[in-house]
């Protein structure tokens, strides 16, 4: 996937990663999701020893962006079809006569299951190197 360099300054170095300050990029101002508009703060790999106060150039790679957007958005919304599936078929076997409140709760459970998951999958991101922007030069 293609990789898009952006600019930003470094707020806080420490160890092999900084902080760094930059202006959002076009997609985050369509999105609307993150509080403010202006700037947003990146933790990013710092292999090139940048220090606070210094411009960077940084890449967050896309192929991170697209993969983060499908398990934030869409995964809640199959876990719950699922979910809702799930609870028909269970209240079918059990014979109940009440198959929406077995609906509701299956959609319920999965959509909690399917946040445990973002958490994990946000903690793995976090930890990874290559999932993790980084700074490619100081300008």
């Amino acid at each position: 996937m293609k990789k898009e360099e952006q600019m930003g300054i470094v707020v806080e170095a420490e160890g092999e990663t900084a902080k760094v300050r930059a202006t959002r990029h076009g997609d985050c101002k369509n999105c609307g999701a993150c509080p403010g508009d202006d700037a947003m703060l990146v933790e990013a790999r710092n292999q090139v020893g940048a220090k606070p106060g210094q411009r960077v150039a940084f890449i967050i790679p896309e192929v991170n962006m697209l993969q983060a957007a499908f398990t934030v958005y869409m995964l809640p919304l199959f876990a719950m079809a699922f979910g809702a599936a799930a609870g028909w078929y269970l209240a079918q076997q059990v014979g109940s006569q009440s198959v929406v409140m077995y609906q509701i709760a299956g959609a319920v459970i999965a959509f909690m299951l399917s946040l445990v998951y973002i958490k994990l999958y946000d903690r793995h991101a976090r930890k990874s190197e290559k999932m993790q922007p980084y700074i490619t030069k100081i300008l």
